[in-house]
């Protein structure tokens, strides 16, 4: 989504209370302090509704929404197709605003959620991609949690919706992706753990009712959007060309899970169109899939405008009412913004769309406002209505976003004698770059406005004597201060280089062009190193990686880290690892590419495999072999994790029908559909691979323990591909077993050339860490 408010300047104020200041005045304008939920059937107001089936919390949703949509004149019906619905006053329902925003915290981008006097904040957590990088399902699950509680808590008092268009779970194919922020990556298994962690943490409640909401989420963007703004490609009229194998095994995972496994109440699509179509017009991929083969229990949303732009941007139809009724017989319920409200009776009285179309549409609206409770009466009796203000920006939610914050930084080079900073040893250090004081920078897009903000300056200066030094006046760094950075650098016992983006580098509508450092960043950091006396730290802030092979080489630069867009507590999350009270734990969730990748591979090109005949090199590490700066899941800790594997099959037995095409010609593969998915021996579909782990180091630490496979070379297979992962805490020398549950064809079958799941037969290569074992899977 595209809204000119979320582009803010980034300005490194010297008073946190100044910042928000600003912001308040900004924010509060727009907000009259409402103390008064919005919500129908209010019986207590009306009387005259208690008979009103709609409004009867006894009956089934199906008979309320039946009730209500039989009530409704055409034109009111029409009226609910947008996302700031008209409301019908003689039945009691008011105006209700579908779009809010929860990316990584209760956003103000959206029109239906306001701060004010009452609420002046909500916890801001990290940026998606630097959550995602702590590899913690139950993190990323915590944090929904606190994210819909304070939801709730601003609904209570008339500040915020109920439907929350979060979380983004596009795959971070393209380096250059402005969004990849927001986003948990470029692998399929972890966004897809990532967005049902994420969302049910937004959706369930604590009575666990699967058919009542605590808030609704929004999986977006359905699908294979991952372009913004790169050079003359645009999202708004891009035809991302993809096959049957790559949508089916890289783009479209993270959405089935989110429906499937998540149960999520909305899924929204794309601006762009794929192979032809746009994805909000196209029946196969919205009726045909999401309602028809995933069966979602909710609406279809819109990415804003979107209904709008396939008509004037991609002159997919010659008139607004056809792009109304295109969308809608597609299976698009509700349209972000107003096109659908201002067309849709025209496009019924020119017989383009029915009455019994928008029916179908508003139910499916209505049924998910009904699970919320909009239509049960006044919030404040039902099951959060004791929710309110002291509920937001609690302590324990602000130390879950330091803490987060910590688990996702990634510690990417760490020379002996470097990190972690003893605090008695270092007298001096010196804070040198321009996101080394920063405040919104830390929060990425798609924000609200924090609790409060930590500089990283000021997460330091808590611990030890700081001294800063901006070095570039903005984070362009077109006329850097190299003399005054290099004396400072000079003067002190140690250095931290706070380095990267912002906003105004990588963002939505904006894509990068290359993957060096800003403007004369690169410059500066290699002149500090240079000039420095003692240890020095490049901290990288930023939503994507960057080809720092210059500081990884460089002698003189002794640590690395990577620290995302790390939220509000960011400063404090950095000081909290640089000085060893918190053992970094995080592990990259992207691939760190040199520039001469993308010297050579256009963003506009979807394909996933590489391909020989033209030189094109593959995408991420399931599929690109050539050099990186680093690489998907690197991380280092302070100190070292053994693996030894204690359990696992060499060879899987499958058993198939007397009448298998196989059992008369050899295969190389088997639909991994089927009675021959189970074991011979045990009868299972599924086996257990079990893994020691062993602290062998001198310190507590969190470890990852990460499950590859790469499965024979069949069907343009992955080089790799992640099973899955767990989270274990050690202590020096402690040890722990790790399991690990594998479904024969579910975890170990690949996708062939038309998009079906085929279980490879022959030798599957297990990898943890520097282990491997020959997995045999044979007929």
């Amino acid at each position: 989504m595209g809204y000119s408010r979320q582009i803010r300047r980034n300005r490194a104020l010297s008073s946190v209370s100044t910042l928000l200041l600003c912001f308040l005045c900004c924010i509060f304008e727009k907000s009259n302090a409402l103390s008064s939920p919005v919500f129908a059937c209010d019986i207590t107001g009306n009387p005259s509704l208690a008979g009103v089936r709609f409004c009867n919390t006894e009956a089934k949703v199906e008979a309320r929404v039946i009730d209500l949509v039989g009530r409704l004149t055409l034109e009111e019906k029409i009226g609910f197709l947008g996302s700031k619905a008209n409301g019908v006053s003689r039945l009691g329902i008011p105006p209700y605003n579908w779009w809010s925003e929860a990316l990584h915290g209760v956003s103000y981008t959206g029109r239906g959620t306001n701060f004010s006097s009452q609420v002046p904040g909500a916890t801001s957590f990290p940026q998606v991609i630097l959550t995602a990088a702590s590899f913690n399902v139950s993190l990323f699950q915590a944090i929904g949690k606190v994210v819909s509680t304070e939801a709730r808590a601003m609904h209570n008092v008339g500040l915020a919706g109920l439907t929350f268009w979060s979380p983004n779970v596009n795959i971070f194919r393209d380096p250059r992706w402005g969004r990849g922020q927001e986003t948990p990556g470029e692998d399929p298994t972890l966004s897809s753990k990532y967005a049902v962690a994420y969302v049910k943490g937004l959706q369930e409640t604590d009575g666990g009712d699967p058919n009542h909401l605590k808030v609704a989420a929004c999986c977006k963007h359905y699908t294979a959007y991952d372009v913004d703004n790169w050079k003359d490609v645009h999202r708004f009229t891009f035809n991302a060309v993809v096959n049957k194998q790559d949508m089916a095994d890289t783009f479209q995972p993270p959405f089935k899970s989110c429906v499937v496994d998540g149960n999520v109440a909305s899924v929204m699509c794309s601006y762009n169109q794929v192979n032809g179509k746009p994805t909000c017009a196209d029946p196969d991929l919205l009726s045909g899939v999401i309602r028809g083969k995933w069966k979602l229990n909710g609406y279809i949303v819109s990415d804003c405008d979107s209904v709008d732009v396939m008509y004037t941007r991609q002159n997919y139809t010659k008139t607004p009412e056809e792009a109304v009724a295109k969308s809608l017989l597609a299976g698009l319920d509700l349209n972000c913004d107003h096109f659908t409200g201002q067309h849709a009776m025209e496009a019924v009285k020119a017989g383009l769309v029915n009455e019994r179309a928008i029916n179908k549409a508003i139910s499916n609206n209505f049924a998910t406002l009904m699970r919320l409770g909009f239509f049960d009466g006044d919030p404040k009796k039902q099951l959060y209505g004791s929710l309110g203000p002291k509920d937001v920006c609690t302590a324990d939610n602000q130390e879950l976003a330091r803490d987060a914050a910590r688990q996702g930084i990634v510690l990417l080079k760490n020379s002996a004698g470097s990190l972690p900073f003893s605090p008695s040893a270092i007298k001096t250090l010196a804070v040198i770059g321009p996101n080394a004081n920063v405040t919104e920078t830390m929060i990425g897009n798609y924000f609200g406005v924090p609790c409060k903000y930590t500089t990283p300056l000021q997460g330091l200066a808590e611990t030890v004597t700081s001294t800063y030094q901006p070095g570039c006046s903005e984070v362009a760094c077109v006329e850097p201060d190299l003399g005054s950075a290099a004396a400072l650098a000079a003067s002190a016992d140690a250095v931290v280089l706070v380095m990267g983006t912002n906003q105004t580098i990588e963002r939505e509508d904006l894509d990068r062009v290359d993957m060096n450092l800003p403007g004369k960043q690169q410059e500066l950091v290699t002149q500090v190193a240079k000039a420095a006396k003692g240890p020095v730290v490049l901290v990288i802030m930023s939503g994507g990686g960057f080809d720092i092979t210059f500081a990884k080489n460089n002698k003189k630069i002794t640590s690395i880290m990577w620290v995302g867009f790390p939220g509000e507590a960011g400063g404090l999350a950095i000081a909290d690892v640089i000085f060893g009270r918190h053992n970094p734990s995080g592990n990259l969730p992207m691939t760190w590419y040199p520039q001469s990748y993308v010297e050579k591979v256009p963003m506009s090109n979807m394909n996933m495999r590489p391909d020989k005949s033209n030189g094109y090199p593959g995408r991420t590490y399931r599929f690109y072999a050539g050099e990186t700066v680093y690489a998907f899941a690197d991380g280092l800790t302070y100190t070292r994790f053994d693996h030894q594997l204690i359990k696992a099959p060499r060879v899987v037995s499958l058993r198939l029908n007397e009448n298998h095409s196989c059992r008369s010609s050899e295969c190389r593969s088997l639909d991994a559909i089927g009675p021959h998915c189970k074991n011979v021996v045990k009868g299972r579909s599924d086996f257990d691979v079990q893994l020691k782990v062993r602290n062998v180091g001198d310190r507590e630490g969190i470890h990852t323990v990460f499950l590859f496979t790469t499965p024979p070379a069949i069907h343009g297979s992955p080089i790799k591909h992640l099973l899955g992962f767990e989270k274990v805490r050690l202590g020096k020398s402690e040890e722990a077993v790790i399991k690990f549950k594998i479904d024969l064809c579910k975890d170990l079958s690949v996708v062939d050339e038309i998009g079906k799941r085929k279980l490879a037969l022959g030798h599957h290569l297990l990898h943890v860490g520097s282990l491997k074992h020959s997995l045999n899977i044979r007929i």
